[in-house]
């Protein structure tokens, strides 16, 4: 059987003091945050929707990083492993050991942007959807970090790119760099192709799409994903991820349908 070698990459690029470093996962989130926020003003300057500019564009920054990474952490917490930080609650703020949620970090993200969104009198949605274009290039570097760090490893398998990965020895699915792709380069491209598409005329149909797309490309890359071990499989055949994304594409359903009725942008 054909495999590949996991090319060994120090999750930690160099370490500061103690256990403060910089690591891949860290600069992974500053770059996706950056050129994040980047974009989102770009966008927002072909149409001139929101006055995002000075002060705002900084405070957006701030609001969208706390949000994920708090988000992140108390969403991987509760979603994953709450029974390990109830008995051990000072582990919760031990980012640097890993453990983050998408799930959480999109829910802290909200949350924060609504709060942006009432200090400076934004439309909500409209600016959801400037993130919800700009959400799959943070979404790419994480999943590439994963991979640099040999976790969320995918299933056994047979194929020819299957990756020793040197957790267990055992040949797996790369299913970050599935992740990366489906979740990263293919949903930029299509929420690229849907901004521009003539039939947008309400703000909230991007938002719609980006929840609709990413459950649905999330869900189909957890097949080949390998379910946290302390958790397994739930009711045999789908994983935690899996049942996190349904609420996801029945939210962006919704939304999708309510806000196609809008004749105009607000």
């Amino acid at each position: 059987m054909v495999s590949i070698a996991f090319p060994s990459i120090d999750p930690v690029i160099f370490h500061i003091y103690g256990p403060i470093a910089l690591r891949w996962y860290g600069l992974a989130y500053a770059l996706g945050i950056i050129i994040s926020a980047w974009y989102i003003n770009y966008l927002n300057s072909k149409s001139l929707r929101l006055p995002l500019e000075g002060s705002i564009v900084e405070d957006m920054i701030f609001y969208a990083a706390a949000g994920i990474i708090i988000g992140g952490r108390l969403g991987y917490v509760l979603f994953y492993n709450i029974d390990y930080y109830i008995l051990q609650p000072l582990e919760i703020i031990k980012i640097w050991q890993g453990g983050m949620s998408f799930h959480g970090g999109f829910i802290g993200l909200v949350v924060g942007i609504y709060f942006l969104c009432k200090k400076y009198q934004l439309n909500f949605l409209a600016l959801t959807d400037l993130i919800a274009c700009a959400a799959p290039i943070g979404l790419f570097f994480g999943r590439i970090a994963n991979f640099i760090n040999g976790e969320l490893f995918g299933r056994k398998t047979e194929v020819a790119w299957g990756i020793v990965f040197p957790t267990d020895g055992e040949v797996r699915h790369p299913s970050q760099l599935y992740e990366a792709f489906l979740e990263g380069l293919l949903l930029f491209f299509i929420m690229f192709l849907v901004r521009r598409s003539s039939e947008i005329r309400s703000s909230g149909i991007l938002s719609a799409s980006f929840l609709i797309l990413y459950g649905i490309f999330r869900s189909i890359a957890e097949f080949f994903r390998e379910p946290d071990y302390h958790i397994g499989f739930i009711a045999k055949y789908f994983t935690t991820g899996q049942i996190l994304c349904t609420p996801f594409i029945l939210g962006g359903i919704v939304l999708l349908i309510y806000r196609s009725k809008e004749k105009l942008l607000p």
